[in-house]
């Protein structure tokens, strides 16, 4: 199997499709290398592409007209970005660059529309990982409106395991995240931040070490937001 199947195979997004559809947009897919800081495209950007993370790490991003930037998230090897592959003429609100070398596997918006029409049954899998992504987005901008520090920290946590994991909620969740961007992503201090990733750590939420958090249930982080409602 070659590496773009593979990266195709472990998509949560695409876990629907059968095996042979799957390869099939393999041999279609576009491999892509970026350096550490390039654009993978500009925020309002019209791509009608889904693109998946093979190796390194990305980050989605906005900026305001001074230039200046927010990070809302840094996706590592396995993630999928690129939501607006399903509604074509859409522009993407956030932008994309390399936050590290890396690898990105682009899809093109047509194929992928193509073959789901031709395996229906693959859309309840693409709609629930769609679903679970809004529904965790919209959840944090309530949190930063409405809810104290640890519900918002604890909220990101889950989008980011959300990201990153097999498209299953029980099951583990690992990401490259250090304090520092994390504390920067929600405009906090690191000392705060780390006061609180110790107490949800406590619990048992999460697993931190060397700049890597791991999530063991990641239906267990989302009950425990929901206490925090």
């Amino acid at each position: 199997m070659n590496i773009t199947a593979s990266v195709l195979d472990t998509c949560p997004l695409l876990t629907g499709l059968p095996q042979k559809a799957r390869g099939h947009l393999a041999k279609k897919a576009l491999y892509q290398r970026f350096a550490s800081g390039d654009i993978l495209y500009p925020p309002g950007s019209h791509l009608e592409r889904l693109s998946i993370i093979a190796e390194g790490q990305v980050r989605i991003c906005s900026s305001n007209g001074a230039g200046r930037e927010a990070t809302l998230a840094i996706l590592d090897a396995g993630a999928w970005f690129g939501d607006t592959v399903f509604c074509p003429g859409n522009p993407r609100v956030f932008g994309a660059s390399a936050h590290s070398a890396c690898v990105v596997v682009d899809i093109p918006g047509d194929l992928l529309r193509e073959q789901m029409a031709q395996h229906p049954e693959a859309y309840p899998v693409a709609l629930e990982q769609i679903s679970r992504r809004l529904w965790t987005v919209m959840s944090i901008i309530q949190d930063d409106v409405l809810r104290g520090t640890e519900a918002r920290i604890a909220r990101r946590l889950f989008f980011m395991a959300q990201m990153h994991n097999s498209g299953k909620q029980s099951s583990p969740a690992s990401f490259r995240l250090t304090r520092e961007l994390l504390a920067n992503t929600m405009g906090m201090t690191r000392q705060g931040v780390h006061r609180v990733l110790k107490n949800i750590e406590a619990k048992g939420l999460i697993e931190s070490s060397y700049g890597r958090i791991c999530v063991p249930d990641v239906e267990r982080l989302k009950a425990y937001i929901e206490l925090l409602d």
